[in-house]
């Protein structure tokens, strides 16, 4: 078994994957056998690149499909891309502008060449880079949002919603970004802490000299005021409820009304009312029976005011309003003021709420079904502290605004008859059809034309877990039946509401099913500061970068170990040098094993434990064997990968292999092997424990140690024995630990050669310990370094000798010409101090009555033996004090 010196990531990984597609190691298929775990990955836009958040999120997908498939399920894990709505328009309109064109040049069906053009050169790029990271994707599925079954899926969808009474359209109030050009939903609204002013204005009464001071952060929408609203129950403004006043600038009537959601702090109390430009004045506006009057345009011009501040811009507008406040001495005051503004998701310009015909989508009744599913436990969010925002979100959403003003994308399939001038027919009701119709059914007309609007990006993301199944072509196909409901949904928590909430609603209307049983929630990535990565503070870390330096599974090993779940975590250059490190421990431990299994026919079928060692590092890796795979099943990777790291590290590399030299270096065959079998079986079962977060590696040594079986990922994951009790295991081996750290420590302390071999006296405190330690006392010899152990009661210290006490022992290190006395009394004053300190704590638990009332006898006894070993170590440091003089 030949194997290189030094582990080479990128040679290894371009085989590994090459080998994994060329096999179709993670296709799929109907396989009524096996029961299916299915995740379908959450498409990533066609403008994306690879960054850190994809490295996440599809790392933590694989672990989850690479685990599932060692268990024997019939794993399948869907690729796809999204077409990305808005912002792969804007990059295409970018490239037409250095072009000197826009997309009016072109035309609508020109320009959707262009970008259908640009999508087959560029598209699949972050696929191509998915790949990269090692992820057990099946190729032979990959989907886009807008290819032919899914665009079927989206229209079949919308038009059953249609026929439904679902789907209308009417004029609405809508978050509108003047700079894309198209209305937005609810959740496609940032927002973001701004200083700006907040300006307090005298709207005069009618009928008396008096007038009522207004607070307000927009005083240019004032030009559309059409009241000014108080709280019923502030008894400020009683008297005045029902009053005229005169709205400053324009002279307009306006009265004031009286509303339960107006907050009586903020301000005056008394608050401008714009129901054409804020969402909470428009619901004032139907409660009160008051007129919208729209003053800004889809563009941000000012509209519908008097002359001077026509066609101003938003900004401008409002700085002319003012100056003209303060001039007519309608200004009472200024004052600065921090407020939430929304920002458009893609472009990050301000909002503008506007009236607006749009198509909107009735969501009251799904959403009572997605929330229903949660509490019924169908669905499932880990963490479960996700489910109340995810349902509170719910109870408060307003219908859904599905259309979008722009020309890429589903366009929604809704036809209108017009007549010979080409002017759509009012008397026709509009009509949702897979294709144009024929003849209108209600005039028999010949002509119509589609409507111009497309559907939001995310109606055809809400459609993934079932559109991917090619439930648009049909819904009764073998695939959908077999594979839906998907197993698990892992995202990120930013989309809980954009996304998440959506295919549950969906799921439910069309299938009557959950799209997923469990919803894994990760955090973001942010940098070791826990500043969120971005360009602009120049902190970002590309994953393209860290698998050229490191390799890719010190990525993923890194990313895995840091995935807390629900919470943001933060990374840097170190956490990728350390998980690369691990790397090369593993490579290195195993080429260890392996240079030893030269020479020898066959191991042993059976591993028998014969030594303490033995016995230690088998129940050690049950032990974590049966952690590792409970924080898989409940997606808990991050406890996982520490898991197996420690294990691997310090219990297997620096603890077992050390122990086991002692055998392998022996002239006996049959200890050699016997051991060796050991080693050889605890490292394969545990490079399939860490084989779904480092698939490249544990691939690599799987197949050196026996390449005549199955690869590793399509390996049966090993059946982890019964718990039996290893506590008496345990104790006995941390006692020889104890021992060899502490014999080390002094070692260290003392600035002793590895190289020298000491003399050790071993004065018997606890006869109990006495007999295991004289059993293993070449584990002693063998870490410690210590040439030989004399075991005695009542030794008395000898000079110039080194002390430790661990074990049940009073350990004496003869050190004659190598002690210095200065410093081990140094030592021994800081070991005491921390002694005593134990003494007080375990002192003062058990002095106090709760404690000792409400704690199981067991913790009570265990702080009695802390405080007793204090006692006793001070006792002896105390006679070393006085040795030392």
């Amino acid at each position: 078994m030949d194997m290189e010196k030094v582990y080479n990531s990128e040679v290894i990984e371009e085989k590994w994957y090459k080998y994994w597609i060329e096999n179709k190691t993670f296709s799929a298929k109907v396989d009524k056998s096996k029961k299916p775990f299915t995740i379908v990955i959450p498409p990533a836009n066609v403008t994306g690149f690879l960054h850190m958040g994809h490295a996440l999120n599809t790392t933590l997908q694989d672990v989850i499909i690479r685990f599932r498939k060692m268990q024997g399920y019939n794993t399948l894990w869907v690729p796809g891309i999204d077409h990305g709505g808005i912002a792969t328009q804007i990059i295409v309109e970018k490239l037409l502008k250095k072009e000197g064109k826009t997309k009016y040049d072109l035309g609508r069906e020109k320009f959707l060449e262009k970008i259908w053009q640009w999508r087959n050169e560029t598209g699949d790029t972050i696929l191509d880079q998915l790949k990269m990271i090692g992820c057990g994707l099946d190729w032979d599925r990959v989907a886009f949002t807008m290819d032919e079954s899914r665009s079927k899926a989206v229209k079949k969808a919308f038009i059953q919603l249609f026929d439904k009474g679902l789907v209308y359209r009417g004029k609405r109030l809508v978050n509108w970004c003047p700079k894309c050009g198209t209305a937005l939903s609810d959740v496609e609204v940032e927002y973001e802490d701004e200083k700006s002013n907040l300006w307090y204005i005298k709207y005069p009464l009618k009928d008396s000299d008096g007038y009522v001071i207004v607070a307000t952060t927009r005083p240019e929408t004032m030009l559309g005021d059409t009241a000014v609203a108080v709280n019923p129950d502030d008894e400020r403004y009683a008297h005045l409820t029902g009053q005229i006043l005169k709205l400053p600038l324009v002279n307009r009537e306006i009265k004031i009304v009286s509303d339960h959601i107006v907050d009586k702090s903020f301000g005056t109390g008394a608050v401008k009312v714009t129901p054409a430009h804020d969402a909470t004045d428009n619901e004032i506006a139907k409660r009160s029976n008051l007129e919208t009057i729209e003053v800004i345009d889809i563009n941000g011009k000012m509209i519908n005011v008097p002359e001077k501040y026509k066609g101003l811009s938003v900004e401008e507008a409002r700085k002319k309003v003012v100056k003209d406040l303060e001039k007519s001495g309608f200004l009472a005051k200024t004052e600065d003021y921090a407020h939430s503004v929304g920002r458009c998701y893609r472009c990050s310009a301000k909002i503008e709420p506007l009236m607006s015909n749009q198509w909107f989508l009735n969501i009251e009744e799904m959403s009572k079904r997605a929330i229903d599913a949660v509490n019924d436990g169908k669905t499932v969010f880990y963490p479960q502290s996700w489910k109340k925002p995810y349902i509170l979100w719910l109870e408060n959403l307003r219908d859904w605004c599905i259309s979008r003003q722009i020309w890429w994308g589903h366009r929604i399939p809704v036809y209108y008859c017009v007549d010979e001038k080409g002017d759509i027919t009012t008397n026709c009701r509009p009509i949702a059809l897979f294709d144009k119709p024929v003849e209108c059914p209600y005039c028999k007309g010949k002509n119509f034309v589609q409507d111009e609007d497309v559907l939001d990006t995310w109606f055809s993301s809400a459609l993934w877990p079932i559109s991917v199944f090619n439930w648009g072509e049909d819904e009764n196909n073998e695939d959908l039946k077999y594979f839906y409901p998907t197993s698990v949904l892992a995202t990120g928590h930013e989309i809980i509401y954009l996304w998440v909430a959506r295919m549950l609603q969906f799921g439910l209307e069309f299938m009557k099913d959950v799209p997923y049983n469990d919803v894994f929630i990760h955090g973001i990535v942010r940098d070791k500061y826990g500043k969120k990565m971005s360009k602009s503070l120049g902190n970002v870390v590309d994953p393209r970068d860290i698998i050229e330096k490191y390799g890719a599974d010190a990525l993923r090993f890194a990313l895995a170990q840091s995935a807390n779940p629900g919470r943001d975590m933060q990374i840097s250059e170190e956490s990728f040098l350390a998980a690369r490190n691990f790397a090369n421990k593993i490579w290195n431990a195993s080429r260890f094993i392996i240079i030893n299994l030269e020479g020898i026919d066959k191991l042993d079928d059976k591993v028998e434990p014969i030594e303490l060692a033995d016995e230690w590092i088998i129940s050690e890796f049950t032990n974590t064997a049966s952690k590792v795979k409970a924080a898989y099943e409940s997606y808990n990777i991050d406890t996982a990968s520490r898991e197996i790291y420690d294990f691997f590290w310090t219990k297997y590399c620096d603890w077992y292999i050390e122990l086991s030299k002692i055998r392998m270096m022996s002239t006996d065959i049959n200890a050699k092997k016997q051991v060796l079998s050991i080693l050889v079986s605890i490292l394969k079962s545990t490079l399939q424990l860490m084989s779904p977060i480092m698939p490249f590696i544990t691939s690599e040594i799987w197949q050196i140690l026996d390449n005549d079986v199955e690869t590793i990922a399509e390996s049966s994951l090993f059946v982890i024995p019964e718990h039996h009790n290893w506590e008496s295991t345990f104790d006995k081996m941390k006692n020889i630990q104890d021992i060899i750290i502490k014999i080390r420590t002094l070692r260290s302390e003392m600035n002793i050669s590895p190289a020298v071999q000491i003399e050790s006296l071993f004065n018997v405190l606890d006869d109990n310990k006495e007999n295991i330690t004289k059993e293993n006392e070449s584990y002693i010899k063998q870490l410690a370094k210590i040439s030989s152990i004399r075991f005695g009661k009542n030794i008395i210290r000898p000079d110039n000798s080194a002390l430790a006490v661990a074990g049940g022992f009073e350990i004496f290190l003869p050190l004659k010409g190598l002690i210095d006395i200065e410093k081990e009394r140094a030592r021994l004053t800081k070991e005491i101090t921390f002694a005593k300190q134990e003494a007080e704590r375990t002192s003062l638990k058990l002095k106090n009555k709760d404690f000792i009332k409400k704690a199981p006898e067991f913790e009570v006894e265990k702080i009695k033996t802390r405080l007793n070993e204090a006692s006793l170590k001070i006792e002896k440091i105390n006679e070393s004090l006085k040795f030392l003089g």
